[in-house]
């Protein structure tokens, strides 16, 4: 699995404070997992109890966080602390800042601007933090190569992008898929045939296959991988995503210095090395200004998909058109 980041190594999480910190639900979980084990390591008989920000209030959480009747330890999470109410922020910062030696407290937030002070005060008590930040697009491929790493697996250059491009999006989709590609392939490996094979037909036409279809100059291709794509269930909104990031990603080759190496190309624009000699092809067709009107009927396309205009699969076949107008004739 993929671990959050940790800005120190892991300490007793009995009298600490460990704070997780960010949007990524996945990872947040994940880090409150580990702790949790640790808490049970040390202490098998341990009480744990969780509670989130929204339906906490001053008695819930003396109970919460009060001596146990049942152990003489006690791991106690806090979620969703970006909607604790108000008068209870002050209780959770003094509690944290004087937190009883068999206690364990793991206080969840989101990251959002809301209990930002709380944030700022845990903070300066120098708690055990775990950032879990939101995994940007480009970054996904790489997410799933760490994800097949610490399950003690390996895969080809060309799986992880493949992967998501079949599976999508969602971090815990990705995961689930990798843990089962790894427990049914042989010695461990994970190759870009057995994806496909996995994920028979849908790797060829998702919404990131439409989108290089279209910046490739092959409008017909396009067409049919879109239609088959809404009719298989790709949600219209990944299509304006893939071709947004599909646009932004030739606006910053073209843009890059001349002369630099593969690998810091490829992390300047923000995709795996192998993706780049498909994108210096696709290049080929475009020019900045062409890029510029792309990129604004991806704007407006999104819009239309999101509820403001009644037909989805209309603005997205307008889209594919106003695309492939945009490039050099």
């Amino acid at each position: 699995m993929v671990s959050p980041k940790r800005s120190s190594a892991p300490m007793s999480p009995y009298g600490a404070v460990t704070l997780v910190l960010g949007p990524e639900r996945l990872l947040a979980e994940r880090a409150v997992s580990a702790v949790l084990d640790r808490a049970r390591e040390e202490c098998p008989e341990v009480e744990i109890d969780r509670a989130s920000g929204l339906q906490l209030d001053a008695g819930r959480l003396a109970e919460l966080t009060g001596p146990s009747l049942f152990s003489a330890k006690r791991a106690v999470v806090l979620d969703d602390l970006a909607e604790l109410p108000g008068d209870l922020v002050a209780q959770v910062s003094g509690l944290a800042k004087a937190v009883d030696a068999d206690l364990g407290l793991i206080l969840v937030h989101s990251g959002a601007a809301r209990n930002k002070k709380l944030v700022d005060a845990i903070k300066a008590i120098r708690p055990e933090l775990v950032d879990c930040p939101a995994i940007k697009t480009w970054e996904l491929p790489q997410f799933v190569s760490r994800e097949i790493r610490q399950l003690g697996g390996s895969a080809d250059p060309e799986s992880p992008q493949l992967l998501v491009e079949a599976v999508g999006h969602d971090l815990r989709a990705l995961a689930a898929a990798v843990s089962q590609l790894l427990a049914d392939s042989e010695h461990g490996a994970i190759t870009a045939a057995q994806v496909r094979r996995y994920f028979g037909g849908r790797a060829e036409v998702t919404s990131f296959a439409v989108a290089d279809a279209t910046l490739s100059g092959r409008t017909g291709v396009a067409m049919e991988q879109l239609r088959w794509a809404l009719s298989t269930g790709v949600a219209p909104v990944l299509v304006t995503s893939a071709f947004a990031s599909g646009v932004r990603g030739l606006g910053k080759l073209i843009g890059a210095p001349s002369g630099m190496r593969e690998g810091d190309l490829a992390r300047e624009v923000g995709v795996p090395p192998w993706k780049l000699k498909s994108m210096r092809s696709q290049a080929r067709g475009w020019d900045q200004r062409g890029l510029a009107r792309a990129l604004q009927a991806v704007a407006t396309a999104d819009a239309a998909v999101k509820g403001a205009a009644d037909d989805a699969e209309f603005a997205l076949e307008q889209l594919v058109l106003a695309v492939a107008n945009s490039r050099r004739s």
